[in-house]
């Protein structure tokens, strides 16, 4: 640090450090720049060091450090009120909020010291003439705080009639204080109401919209307006997260995840701020922390995971089961403080409420990556019915009820026989009854259950049933084929199928089982016809073998809901079949019929595979209506019985095609389940981050930045070239850095442009690149780093020069002239580069061959003729009186004057860029006196727009001519009053 000599530097090095982010560094530089404005012998400067030490302790998690410093300034104040200036006596005026409301959070300061300070704030702002508005406000802090609740609705009340003056916290701060009042009554409708004007960014300030967000989370999700609690908690964090002042907003986030399902996400949060669980400089964001914390801890100990390690204080590892008792002692003794100091238990029952909080949403998807801690979910739960008076499982009953499952092909039927098979451990059971068992555990493993098949074929045999005994060997050799070995299943399945056809002839077994082995034959030869690579032959024979299925059970699945279900799925065998033959259209309409069918069987869920089929088909043949009803019928009708990658698919389908014809809000809440599905069957590092980036760009279509820039974060990291490809890549990096330009984080904005054009850059076709490159300078300049903007313009313009894209070479160049413009010397430069684009652009116009072409040429030219006049206005330093400002003054009239020629040639289409040329012109003819003719101007403006209103199609144009009409308004009266 290099010393400070005088006042100047002192003033800049302060100004320096209030740009710094919150936290102890910045607060013990502030104590150094105190020690340096003390050796100037200047009161004024230690007074402005005083004060600049008061408002980064404020804003920081040492705010206990104020009171010291602010003491030291009444003392200055009281004794030579003439050391301060106009604006440090505002300032000293103003902090007397910050050091009221800072003793009400320090319980060792004793209730009385508080209630004196505040009397005296009442007292100094009557004698300074400012409005008791900021003391009721501060007095319904200090009621607040100790439940005095008729005292709080009091001086509410008296703060709402009080006159706003300059002591007034902001609009934005205010509305929070309302609005948080509202909600601590329960009356969270008027609170949200009270907040909005914020919410919506009328009112903002250097803490708002953070804590107003923040503030919401819990009425919200009172109230059940969970897509905005979404929305709220994933602008209002990003906002809060790199604040270190505020823990309390911080804490309202951890319990917005502990109170709907979002304990992983929780934990993160804890992980990114230990700092948070051990810093004592403002007892009451402690105390607020630590109540969520012990809510979270509780939480995750109540799913079974209380021995599971979490992020806590540091020096030890913690499980949530120790954190949680640790939290809850830890708040409960800070609320116990208070309550001594206030002579009230009032804040120990708030907090204790608050850590008994219950969940207010089972679990709310937020689209940011976030897995579950918890174990993989349990199976669906049968229940197991009571022997009268024995308290043991009824046999007889569970396996009825399997039977009953089975029989009507319900959901949970495997359960429902292992549950059977469970409670039967013991117990001597009939060969029928262990060949039920065991086919159906057999049907639960997959692959892995071909030998249990075969033992479940020799219990039926034994049980006297040898038709279903071949249809158990016939549903071994089905599962053969599902595990590659085709040529081997269908020798296995040879023999039953033979031998149940010679049975059912001789009536030896029913229909059922016959039916049973004839599908097992077709979908071997489905699957082996796959393989088949078009060959004619293998179709053939599979579709004969489909078509058997057909002609066993016609007319007869009235009696037999599983004869219903062969038919239906023949149906649609018969349409993969002839799919794989290259009719997709007949395809599509077998998989439709078969679908249909086993919805108008009563078992909707068998149709969600076919349904998804035939999504996909029609979506090949480009008709996406029936795409979308596929899709959605496909969630429908799979219900709870949805697997979640299963689940997860269908919602990113149903995203694609919703947002492809407009629908982004919509397509959002599709993208978002499909997020939340994928994380729930652990595929969030592949479908996951698929629907997290679709998620980011639908959420960026609706505008919603800081939305989609939490999602598109959280999708980056699971985005690999080699699984998504670097197309995914590049896109999302586009997109996040929208988003971060939108949110005015120029800086990251630019990293993310630059990143994108890197990977852009090695692709054939470099038009992305050289956007991103042109996006990237953008960024780079709004930043301030204009070096850098101009290496990234000049490689975009020589990109669009390889491509032949005049317009983006033209920007290009002028985008670095008024880079070049900005440095002290850099207006020869600018010159320089505008004399280049005026040159590509009248080139291209004269040899273009087509006239829309021609047009666009002078339409580039005309803009650069006004950026010129514009750039060359803004860098006039001299007054039009004199000779080298007139001079200036007259070459950029000029060169508005021919932009707005040129757009005039190019008739009414350019009319809002000729408008722009000429009341630039005008406000410069105003500055030059010549009245007249901004004046004429001005009147041409609003000629040129009668009628207009009518005639724009967007608000976008309206707004345009509204705001034309009103700078000619305003050129009008300028020229009125000189």
């Amino acid at each position: 640090m290099s010393e400070i000599t005088d006042f100047d530097a002192l003033r800049g090095a302060m100004a320096e450090n209030s740009e710094q982010p919150e936290g102890p560094a910045r607060n013990a530089r502030a104590e150094e720049l105190l020690t340096a404005a003390e050796k100037l012998n200047i009161p004024l400067a230690v007074i402005e060091a005083l004060g600049h030490q008061l408002k980064v302790y404020n804003y920081s998690s040492e705010k206990g450090k104020m009171f010291v410093p602010f003491a030291r300034l009444l003392r200055m104040w009281d004794e030579r009120p003439e050391d301060f200036d106009e604006y440090e006596t505002y300032s000293l005026h103003w902090v007397f909020k910050w050091v009221s409301a800072g003793m009400l959070d320090q319980p060792h300061i004793p209730l009385a010291s508080v209630e004196k300070w505040l009397g005296e704030m009442e007292h100094r702002y009557r004698l300074a003439g400012h409005s008791e508005r900021a003391v009721r406000s501060a007095e319904l802090s200090v009621a607040a705080h100790v439940g005095d609740v008729a005292r709080a609705e009091r001086a509410y009340a008296a703060w709402l009639a009080a006159d706003r003056d300059t002591m007034a916290d902001c609009h934005a701060c205010e509305l929070h204080g309302q609005g948080w009042w509202q909600a601590e009554q329960g009356r969270d409708s008027e609170a949200l109401e009270l907040w909005r004007p914020v919410l919506e960014g009328e009112y903002t300030c250097a803490h708002e919209p953070h804590t107003v967000l923040a503030s919401s989370l819990v009425p919200l999700l009172r109230l059940g307006r969970l897509d905005e609690a979404r929305a709220h908690h994933l602008r209002g964090f990003r906002l809060v997260r790199a604040m270190e002042s505020m823990r309390g907003a911080y804490a309202d986030h951890v319990e917005f995840c502990a109170l709907t399902g979002n304990e992983a996400r929780g934990l993160e949060l804890l992980a990114e701020r230990p700092a948070y669980f051990t810093g004592d400089g403002h007892a009451q964001s402690r105390l607020d922390f630590m109540s969520v914390v012990a809510l979270l801890m509780d939480r995750l100990t109540g799913l079974g995971l209380g021995e599971g390690r979490v992020p806590g204080p540091a020096g030890r590892e913690w499980t949530a089961r120790e954190l949680a008792t640790h939290a809850r002692g830890e708040a409960l003794a800070l609320a116990a403080r208070f309550d001594e100091r206030n002579g009230t238990t009032h804040v120990s029952e708030r907090a204790r409420a608050r850590m008994a909080r219950q969940p207010l949403a089972e679990r709310l998807p937020l689209g940011v990556r976030s897995v579950r801690p918890l174990p993989p979910p349990a199976p669906p739960t049968v229940v197991l019915p009571e022997a009268s008076g024995t308290g043991q499982p009824d046999l007889p009953a569970l396996l009825a009820e399997a039977r009953r499952l089975s029989d009507t092909l319900r959901p949970n039927a495997v359960e429902a026989w292992a549950a059977a098979a469970e409670a039967a451990e013991g117990v001597e059971l009939d060969p029928r009854d262990r060949a039920e068992m065991a086919d159906h555990e057999a049907m639960s493993l997959g692959p892995g259950g071909i030998e249990l098949f075969e033992r479940a074929a020799g219990l039926y045999a034994a049980a006297g049933d040898p038709g279903e005994a071949l249809a158990a060997r016939a549903r071994g050799a089905y599962v053969r084929a599902l595990a590659g070995d085709v040529d081997g299943a269908v020798v296995a399945v040879t023999g039953p199928y033979d031998e149940i056809l010679a049975l059912y002839a001789a009536d030896g077994t029913g229909i059922r089982q016959t039916a049973s082995v004839v599908m097992s034959r077709a979908r071997i030869l489905t699957r082996r016809a796959h393989g088949g690579e078009g060959d004619g032959a293998v179709l053939a024979e599979a579709e004969a073998a489909v078509r058997e299925v057909l002609a066993l059970v016609d007319g007869r699945t009235e009696e037999d809901v599983r004869l219903a279900a062969r038919v239906a799925e023949a149906q649609a065998m018969l349409g993969e079949l002839t799919g794989l033959a290259g009719d997709l259209e007949a395809a599509a309409e077998l998989f439709a019929r078969g679908a249909a069918a086993f919805v108008a069987a009563g078992l909707p869920w068998f149709a969600v595979e076919y349904e998804a089929r035939l999504a996909s088909l029609t979506h090949h043949l480009g008709d996406m209506a029936e795409t979308e009803r596929a899709l959605r019928a496909a969630l429908e009708h799979g219900g709870p019985h949805l697997e979640a990658p299963g689940r997860a698919q269908l919602h990113l389908q149903l995203a694609e095609v919703v947002g492809g014809r407009g629908e982004a809000v919509e397509a959002a809440r599709h993208a978002l389940e499909a997020a939340h599905w994928a994380d729930e069957a652990g595929e969030s590092a592949t479908l996951g981050a698929w629907a997290r980036q679709q998620l980011g760009g639908f959420l960026l279509r609706q505008g919603r930045w800081a939305e989609a820039a939490e999602v598109l974060e959280s999708a980056l990291p699971d985005l690999t070239a080699e699984t998504h490809g670097d197309g995914a890549v590049v896109q999302t990096q586009w997109w996040l850095g929208d988003c971060l330009s939108e949110l005015g984080e120029h800086r990251a904005a630019a990293e993310r442009r630059l990143q994108a054009a890197e990977i852009a850059r090695h692709w054939p076709e470099q038009h992305d690149h050289a956007t991103l490159a042109h996006l990237a300078g953008e960024s780079l300049g709004q930043a301030g780093l204009v070096a850098e903007a101009d290496r990234a313009y000049a490689r975009a313009g020589d990109l669009w020069r390889d491509l032949g894209n005049i317009q983006g070479l033209v920007r290009s160049l002028r985008a670095r002239a008024w880079l070049a413009s900005q440095a002290p010397d850099g207006l020869a430069e600018a010159r320089g580069l505008m004399a280049d684009a005026f040159r590509e652009c009248e080139a291209a116009r004269d040899t273009a061959h087509e006239e829309e072409s021609r047009q666009q040429y002078v339409a580039e030219l005309g803009d650069t003729h006004r950026q010129f006049g514009d750039l060359l206005a803004r860098s006039i330093s001299g007054a039009p009186e004199d000779a080298p400002g007139r001079a200036a003054f007259e070459e950029a009239l000029s060169q508005l004057a021919l932009s707005a020629e040129v757009f005039a040639s190019l008739g009414e289409r350019y009319v809002h860029s000729r408008t722009a040329a000429e009341l630039t012109a005008g406000r410069l003819e105003v500055e030059l006196g010549r009245l007249a003719d901004a004046r004429a101007r001005a009147r041409a403006v609003l000629a040129a727009y009668d009628g207009h209103d009518a005639t724009e199609a967007d608000d976008g144009g309206r707004s345009t001519v509204r705001a034309r009409r009103a700078e000619s308004e305003q050129i009008l009266r300028l020229a009125a009053e000189n």
